[in-house]
Parts: structure tokens; sequence; C-alpha cells
């Protein structure tokens, strides 16, 4: 044991000396190098946060179809859990902004860990009342934690190393994200959504309330545990970066008045149209993630499949649409190194508005394949508007500036609800199903980030000055 411990170490001390000696050798400032110091191992565990907040997401996305089940509610009410979700985001960004400010990167990813970590575990309460708004709740409280987090592993990771390579660093970072987007679409579909008692919608507003109880209970024991081992995981992540060196940025530790970062963030351009088109796709994402499932659910239904498993099976298309955007993310990172991040942005979202005219349009399951090839489109849209809109903010200003970003994720919360509203609707239009037409939401959601990328691209390549 001594011995192989011994060998684990001395090839650790040489591959360690090795690699440094390796990034000496390079520029000062690189893709994880800043000023003469290493960050691939803060790298490693920010980026597993990333991973983290992602399974969260998509572990969380499916629940509106199953609270929905499970309370007896329309669409329009289950939509809430994306408005508690991602309302978190919005009011907890800028207090992590000045948290982050005062203390450190760190301190707010810990505190991001210990807010998420509160919410999951909440969960195991909010079922013991057999009320929905407890669920809110928890909900709220984790996205609360997890906009510390973002608020503080974006701009860290922007900053661990050039501003050249920033936007190429970000979507490095955010490709682990739609690895643990597809553990918890996985999870969701495995062990939640196959694990429901297969009694329809129309069914169960035909029970009596013991009936019901009894049914909502059983479910409710489903749902919560991705949530309790979430919270456990959380748990365990903390301590580790707790316990762990992590360096802190030199260069962002300027005491800069918050009004006078507001007012100077308020004059650049590139930044403020860049707060409007993240709010516009994290509303795009939401929806076209969330309403997959109604959207499938329609067409398997359609075709003879029971309501259950007609919701397993839209489920398993989300999960290929989500291994599309995993791929496209890592495909796009590397098109970065050619292709302006403006020009990708407007092309992406361009094709992504075609196909979601596809996904209006057709009432089969080629509407589904459109569905699908958006998430592609969108794997590269949130850390490249991110890159583009902190694009010369300056480094005093990167924490205020994220925590605006940020907030542009209530987005979230905003355009669902509407979303589902038309779905509930009923109403058909050129004989075009509810649901079907429901998606030009999304469809303007794509318009505006192509107008985004378009200009960004123009202001940085032709005219040089994001401030314009």
């Amino acid at each position: 044991m001594n011995v192989s411990g011994g060998i684990v170490v001395n090839l650790r001390d040489c591959f360690t000396t090795t690699y440094l000696t390796n990034m000496d050798k390079k520029e000062p400032n690189s893709l994880f190098r800043r000023d003469g110091i290493n960050y691939l191992l803060p790298f490693i565990l920010i980026t597993v946060c990333f991973a983290l907040w992602g399974f969260s997401n998509d572990v969380t996305t499916p629940m509106v179809k199953a609270f929905s089940k499970i309370f007896r509610m329309s669409t329009t009410e289950g939509a809430m859990v994306p408005v508690a979700y991602y309302l978190g985001y919005f009011v907890m960004a800028f207090p992590a902004a000045l948290f982050i400010q005062r203390y450190s990167f760190k301190y707010g990813v810990l505190i991001g860990l210990a807010l998420c970590a509160i919410g999951a575990l909440l969960f195991v309460p909010a079922k013991v009342t057999g009320m929905f708004y407890p669920f809110l709740l928890a909900y709220f409280i984790m996205t609360c934690g997890q906009s510390f987090l973002e608020t503080s592993c974006n701009p860290y990771i922007y900053c661990m190393g050039s501003e050249e390579t920033a936007t190429q660093r970000l979507n490095l970072a955010q490709a682990f994200n739609p690895m643990g987007v597809l553990a918890g679409s996985y999870v969701a579909m495995h062990y939640v959504l196959a694990r429901l008692n297969p009694a329809t919608s129309d069914k169960r507003e035909l029970l009596n309330n013991e009936q019901f109880e009894v049914i909502k209970q059983h479910d409710l024991d489903i749902l919560i545990q991705p949530y309790v081992y979430i919270g456990l995981f959380i748990i365990v992540l903390l301590i580790l970066i707790a316990v762990t060196k992590m360096p802190k940025i030199s260069s962002t530790t300027s005491k800069k008045p918050l009004r006078q970062s507001l007012h100077e963030l308020i004059h650049h351009r590139n930044y403020r149209e860049g707060i409007i088109a993240q709010f516009f796709y994290v509303g795009a994402q939401v929806m076209c993630w969330t309403f997959i499932i109604q959207y499938g659910t329609r067409i398997f239904v359609g075709e003879g499949m029971e309501e259950q498993a007609a919701e397993v099976m839209s489920q398993k298309y989300n999960i290929i649409a989500l291994v599309f955007f995993t791929v496209f993310r890592f495909v796009c990172t590397w098109f970065l190194k050619y292709v302006a991040p403006g020009r990708l942005l407007t092309t992406l979202a361009v094709v992504a508005a075609a196909c979601v005219v596809g996904v209006i349009l057709f009432t089969d399951r080629n509407g589904l394949y459109c569905l699908i090839f958006i998430s592609g489109c969108m794997s590269l849209m949130f850390p490249t508007i991110y890159g583009i809109a902190l694009r010369g903010v300056g480094d005093s200003n990167v924490k205020v500036a994220s925590a605006g970003l940020i907030m542009a994720i209530l987005g979230g919360s905003v355009f669902p609800p509407l979303q589902a509203f038309i779905i509930d609707m009923g109403y058909t239009v050129l004989g075009l199903p509810a649901t079907n037409v429901s998606f030009i939401v999304p469809l303007t959601c794509f318009i505006v980030i192509a107008i985004y990328g378009h200009r960004a691209f123009m202001r940085h390549a032709i005219y040089h000055d994001d401030r314009m």
C-alpha cells in the first residue's frame, strides 16, 4: 500500500511539474492561465457546478406535467413550477453580486451550494404537507442558491484566463452543463414519470378524495426522491470546495461603487441588448424543453397510445433533444475558433426560428423532429450571449454585469405561462392544434436573439466598438 501510494504521489508530482513547466512556456494569459496563475483545478471544480444546475434544471422541466396530474391542475397552474424556479434567479442575482463583490467568488459558490441543498431537502417537509405551494417555496429557495452559483461561477470562469479566450472558456465549462441536463432528464423519465400512478388526468378527476389522496401521496413519494439525492450530493460538493484552496482573481476585486458600475453598464449598449437577448433565450429554452411533453403527448395519444406511455415516449424525445444539445455544444465551441461569436449566434438563431415554423405547421412526428433540432441550435446561445454581453465591460464591472445577465433568466418565468395559457385555451388556428400554435412564443424569442447576434457582430467586427 505504501509503495503504490508513493508511486501515485511521484507520478502526480511528475505530471504537475511537467504540466506547469509547459504552461510556463505559454503566454502569461491563456485559456486557463492569467497573471501567472494556473486556474485548471478551480476550473474543474467550478465546472462541476455547471453540471449540477443542469441536472437540477432538467429533472424539474417535466414536473409541469407531473404536478398538473398529481394535484389535478391545469397546464397554466402547473406552469407555476418554472415561475417559482426561475424567479429565484431574478430575486437573488444582485444580492449575490454584491456579496461576491465584497467577499469572493469562492464564498459566493459556497453560499449558493448551501441554499441549493436547503431548497432541495425542503421537498421532504413539502411532501408531508401534501400541498402544492410548499413545493414552489422549495424550488424558489433552491434557485436562489443557483442564482448565487451562476452569478459566481460564470464570471469566475470568464476571468480564469485572457479576455480573448473568455467566450471559448465559458462554452467549454458550459459544455458540461448538458451532461447534467441529460442525467436529470433521464432520471425524470425513468425514476419519476415512468413510476407515477398510470391513472390519466381524466381518470383522476373522477376519483373521490380518499382515492385521490392515496395516489397523490404515492406520486409525491416518487417525485421528491431525486431532490433528496441532489441535496445530499450538494453537501458533499460544498465540503470539497470549502477545503480546496481557490485563488482569488486580483484584477476583479475592485471596490467600485454599485451606482458607478450600474451607470457605466446602462450606457453600454452591447451589454444592455445582451440582457434582453438572454431574457428571450432562457424563455425559449424553457418552453422548448417543457412543452415538448405536451406536444409529444398530443401526437402519441392521437396515434393510439395511453396517456402515461405517451408522456414517457415524449420524454424520450426530450432526451434525444438534449443529446443534440450536448453534442452541438462541443461542436459549436470548436466552431468559435474560426467563426465570430455574433455571426454564429445569428446563424443558429435563424435556423432555430425556421425549425419552430416546422413545429407549428407539422401535426405529426415531423414537428417533434423539428423541436429536437432546435436544441442543437440552442446549445451555443446562453454562454455566447453571456460572453458577448460582457465583452468590454471591464474587470471592475464584471460581477455586477454578471448579476444583470443572471437576472435575465427571469425569462424562464415569464414566457412559459404565456405559452401554457395558449395551450389551455384550446383554440385551433387554420386547423392547427393549440399546442402547435403556442410555439409562436418561442419563435418570437429566436427572432430577437438573431437580431442581437447580428448587431453584436456588426459592432465588434466592423466598428470595433461594443458601446455603439
